[in-house]
C-alpha cells in the first residue's frame, strides 16, 4: 500500500539527519524513494486520501514540528534548521499558516 510506504518513508526521513542535509521533503524525493512518477504518486494519494501527496508531507512535518515543540527547549531556529527549513522566518511563516500561531506562541499555550 502507497499510503503506508510514504508514512514509513516519512518517518525513517524525519527520524534521521536528511532534514539537515537535504531540506524539507518534496514530492518529487518521496516519489524517487518509492520509485513512482511524482504524478503517479501525486494521483494514487488522491485516490486513497482525496488530500495531495504535498498536504499529506505537509501535515507529516506539521506532526514533527508540534512534537519536537512540545518535548524539547530548542529554540525555533534550530527546530527549522532540524526539520530542513532554509530560513527559520520561513518555518515561522508555515507554522503559523498551518496552525494559527507562530510555534513560541503555539509552545506557550501548551505549557500552560
Amino acid at each position: 500500500d502507497v499510503l503506508v510506504r510514504l508514512e514509513n518513508l516519512l518517518n525513517d526521513y524525519f527520524a534521521s539527519d536528511k532534514p539537515e542535509k537535504t531540506g524539507v521533503p518534496t514530492v518529487q524525493y518521496c516519489a524517487d524513494e518509492l520509485n513512482l512518477s511524482a504524478n503517479y504518486l501525486s494521483y494514487l494519494i488522491r485516490k486513497e486520501t482525496g488530500s495531495t501527496a504535498l498536504k499529506l508531507i505537509h501535515a507529516r512535518l506539521m506532526e514533527e514540528a508540534k512534537y519536537i515543540i512540545s518535548t524539547t527547549d530548542r529554540n525555533v531556529s534550530e527546530i527549522a534548521y532540524g526539520l530542513g527549513f532554509q530560513y527559520p522566518q520561513h518555518f515561522t511563516r508555515f507554522f503559523k499558516q498551518n496552525m494559527g500561531c507562530t510555534p513560541n506562541e503555539y509552545r506557550s499555550q501548551i505549557t500552560m
